[in-house]
């Protein structure tokens, strides 16, 4: 398809957000729709063949149509005009693929009624719109940052009703969509990547419509915040009060979700204006590393809350889904002893390993990234969380892509994430992964061990002598 006109593609694409904004509104993530469907009861219910149709071919279009012109998008401009007619039919929409707009607002209610979300659940207050969340959240603390908490607070307190804050919310996402897009070129310059495909890359994919725009996660507004702080510091580097304003931005990103602070060591390093020192660390980067931390405890004391959000990170790890490569091999590894007779839960150990090896690999990429693009260690350090953390979402892989399209000379390994990611859940937010485990955790257990031997093999082959010519 690589002959197929730009303005074809284009309509290709809005014909899928057309057809998935339909979906939508037949069997999105309605408030009053079921809390435990199956792909089962969603095509035999009402309208359950043309919603999984709409949805199957109109992520389809947009996933083909993002995937041909990845290489050779006209301009910029063209990439943001197309990429912003895609995203205008899930401007509307109920929410897609996810209910975690309504836990946004719950937990909304309990920060404004005086409720720490941190501490408790949300059916402490009770929410007046508990009946639209998940019951497996009903009862667990806030896993985001106190920014958000507190944001949360003030949309609920704003709007008074559940379609209001949604609708807020909404301009929330637009705004992380908007500000990724008018400070994206700055890290696309810096590496040498051409604007237009990084934009395109970043901002076109059915990943933004569904889940960022019509889902209305707050990843959208992380990422922008992540984006635009390291805007700010690639554009002054060296120089002291842009890069606190740099790290002040950073901070706000990870008081949306603690897991912008993984780029912040990465910004400490871009902030140098000239080569690696550690003297010349200690004088640029503090101002980066001290305007993120700083801006991230002045809000937590701000709000009168406190660092519950670390420990209500652990309660994602109760869902299990072989998207996540640690969880799929502890799955793997208890489907493997059971004709032996034996019931091992591996998960625990499986995913404690992942973490430790997601320690280790954050600092040898910090360590590489002195003499190399700090940028495109970022966002290696990004993918790397992403791909080690005992949970997966597909709204998750948005976090990397951002500056994986600005900062990546290949590109097809995280293009094929991007479209296998837009495929693994339902309008209405089932998730395709809890019904495929059985052969999931072991496909994704092989894709473990074979990229594993790839990079064995590609660091012994960089150990190497070079032989003399």
């Amino acid at each position: 398809m690589s002959g197929v006109p730009h303005h074809l593609v284009r309509w290709i694409g809005l014909a899928g957000s057309t057809m998935l904004a339909v979906a939508a509104f037949l069997g999105g993530a309605l408030p009053d729709g079921d809390l435990r469907p199956t792909p089962l009861t969603i095509w035999q219910g009402p309208n359950g063949p043309l919603i999984i149709g709409l949805w199957l071919f109109g992520t389809a279009a947009m996933a083909v149509a993002w995937w041909v012109l990845r290489h050779r998008v006209p301009s910029a401009r063209w990439a943001l005009v197309t990429a912003g007619l895609w995203l205008l039919p899930f401007l509307v929409t109920p929410p897609l693929g996810s209910r975690d707009a309504y836990a946004y607002a719950c937990q909304g209610a309990s920060y404004s009624a005086g409720i720490n979300p941190y501490e408790h659940g949300v059916s402490t207050l009770p929410c007046p719109w508990l009946d639209t969340m998940s019951h497996i959240w009903r009862d667990t603390p806030a896993p985001y940052g106190p920014l958000f908490v507190v944001l949360s607070g003030a949309v609920v307190t704003l709007t008074g009703s559940l379609l209001g804050s949604i609708a807020l919310f909404r301009v929330l996402a637009v705004a992380g969509v908007v500000l990724t897009a008018a400070c994206l070129p700055v890290l696309a310059r810096r590496c040498g990547v051409p604007e237009g495909r990084a934009l395109w890359l970043a901002l076109a994919s059915p990943l933004v419509g569904v889940h960022l725009i019509s889902g209305v996660h707050n990843d959208a507004l992380m990422v922008g915040l992540m984006v635009a702080g390291l805007a700010i510091v690639v554009s002054r580097p060296g120089r002291p009060w842009p890069l606190l304003a740099g790290g002040v931005v950073l901070g706000m990103a990870a008081g949306i979700k603690v897991t912008a602070l993984v780029v912040v060591p990465f910004a400490a390093l871009v902030a140098i204006g000239g080569g690696f020192s550690l003297r010349a660390l200690l004088r640029h980067g503090t101002p980066v590393v001290g305007g993120a931390v700083g801006m991230l405890v002045g809000v937590t004391l701000a709000a009168g809350l406190n660092l519950g959000w670390i420990t209500g990170l652990s309660h994602g790890n109760e869902v299990i889904a072989w998207t996540s490569p640690p969880t799929a091999v502890g799955q793997t590894i208890g489907y493997l002893v059971l004709p032996f007779g034996l019931h091992i839960d591996a998960l625990p150990v499986t995913r404690a390993i992942g973490m430790a090896v997601l320690a280790v690999l954050l600092v040898w990429l910090w360590f590489r990234a002195r003499t190399r693009e700090p940028l495109w260690h970022a966002a290696l350090a990004l993918t790397a969380t992403v791909a080690l953390a005992p949970l997966f979402h597909p709204w998750y892989w948005f976090w990397p892509l951002a500056l994986l399209a600005a900062t990546a000379q290949r590109t097809w390994w995280f293009s094929v994430v991007t479209v296998v990611s837009s495929f693994l859940v339902l309008a209405d937010g089932t998730g395709l992964a809890r019904y495929t485990k059985t052969a999931g955790a072991p496909l994704m257990t092989l894709l473990v061990i074979v990229v594993a031997v790839r990079l064995v093999r590609s660091a012994r082959a960089a150990r190497r002598p070079v032989p003399a010519v």
